[in-house]
């Protein structure tokens, strides 16, 4: 493969992340670290693009992208992708994107509601372009991209030439837990999730510039994760730092949404907000188009359901949620977002260890399991229903449980413990 193909993929996979949730976290929670912006950012960045290259990288290792849950039976690999590729699809992540796009990039323009027929109309844009998936790369890669990139490159410019004041005194949980809450923040991007989904993409993207070989894919994928990896850390260390520089003009502002408008309304006036509007928009159009046919190509072929059909189930599934409304939104998805991005980075660390061997079908549903139970104690704490007798119990004996990341440990323990477990006897077989 060409070095310019690999770029363009590489850039169609940013494209494809930088979504909604890219764009409203990290100015806010610059905005409440202040001072304590860089371990904020590093737990971040750990979750919201440390996860998500990992998942990419994953995928180069197996030869398809069913081999993820192969060992797993059946029926419970079928309901693992359903759920994920339902909660970033029409259920939670494309709905987001069209009330951001509608929010930051048509409401401060408009006196009225047109939330419907915008959404109509972006829903209608989403599926003529995952017509043609063919043209992804091309069209997402080599063009939206790179403008997307020089709007951003603009933004993050001003902030650091023309800064509106120093990082602020870090506000409530920053102060004494930053890396933590940057941790939590970058699960609520659902990168983690999205990763599983993307990873059909991006794969199917390879494959379809001739590139078939194991080790080549293997190879193209890994460049591909680093330049996805490298272009979002600099967005999100940008955007984190237009967030802790604009105290100034933060009053009011409730979300990154809202506090990011202020800011490039500030910085640029008028013309400002147009290009913010015309960033939102096509930040979150490239990700309703990556995850239609993220899940779409999924339920062509697991269900028999035609592209065009499953796509337009999809789409249409998108716009009427997405007229529930961002905070709605937001709300309901929290609960399964802090549940299934464990277990999808659960099962990511199950290939990584025993990529895609049915010998291993045990340690896969042990490790889902355990991340499912632990990732609900992790939810139910982050949703402050914990009861305090348990929840102080938890804080004592529960490693990482006040990280909430008590699933990581148990579910290495479950992995390698199988590992180490299997080494003597294979030895003897073998003898």
């Amino acid at each position: 493969m060409k070095t310019n193909d690999i770029l363009a993929i590489g850039l169609m996979t940013f494209a494809m992340f930088l979504g909604a949730g890219n764009i409203i976290f990290p100015p806010f929670l610059g905005l409440e670290a202040g001072t304590q912006l860089l371990p904020a950012m590093a737990g971040f960045l750990i979750t919201a693009v440390g996860l998500p290259a990992l998942t990419l990288i994953v995928f180069g290792r197996l030869s398809s992208s069913n081999q993820l849950t192969n060992p797993l039976p059946k029926w419970l690999a079928t309901l693992i992708w359903v759920s994920l590729l339902t909660a970033v699809g029409p259920a939670f992540s494309m709905p987001r994107a069209v009330t951001v796009a509608y929010e930051m990039g048509i409401k401060p323009f408009v006196t009225d509601n047109h939330l419907a027929l915008f959404s109509t109309l972006f829903c209608l844009l989403t599926l003529l372009l995952a017509f043609y998936p063919g043209r992804l790369v091309d069209y997402i890669g080599k063009i939206m991209t790179p403008m997307l990139i020089l709007m951003l490159f603009a933004l993050a410019i001003t902030a650091v030439i023309n800064p509106l004041a120093p990082p602020s005194v870090p506000r409530g949980d920053f102060a004494d837990m930053a890396l933590t809450q940057g941790l939590v923040q970058g699960y609520m991007t659902m990168d983690a999730i999205a990763a599983v989904g993307f990873g059909w993409v991006v794969i199917r993207a390879i494959n379809d510039k001739g590139v078939t070989a194991e080790k080549t894919v293997r190879r193209i994928t890994f460049k591909v994760a680093l330049i996805y990896a490298f272009l979002m850390s600099l967005c999100y260390l940008a955007m984190g730092y237009v967030g802790a520089t604009s105290s100034p003009i933060a009053a009011g502002a409730s979300n990154g949404g809202e506090l990011l408008s202020l800011y490039v309304a500030h910085a640029f006036g008028g013309y400002g907000q147009l290009l913010l509007a015309a960033i939102i928009i096509m930040a979150c159009l490239t990700t309703t188009v990556g995850l239609t046919n993220a899940c779409t190509e999924y339920y062509q072929q697991t269900f028999n359901v035609p592209f065009r059909r499953s796509a337009t189930i999809v789409v249409v599934i998108t716009g009427l949620i997405a007229n529930v409304g961002l905070d709605q939104i937001l709300a309901l998805s929290l609960p399964a977002i802090l549940i299934l991005c464990p277990v999808a980075i659960a099962l990511i660390l199950a290939a990584l260890f025993y990529p895609g061997d049915k010998k291993f079908k045990r340690t896969y549903v042990a490790t889902i399991v355990t991340a499912f139970v632990f990732g609900s104690l992790d939810a139910i704490s982050i949703l402050d229903k914990m009861p305090p007798s348990l929840n102080e119990t938890f804080n004592q004996w529960l490693p990482l449980y006040s990280a909430h990341a008590s699933w990581l440990l148990p579910c290495c323990i479950v992995l390698l413990s199988q590992k180490k477990w299997l080494v003597p006897s294979m030895k003897k077989h073998t003898a």
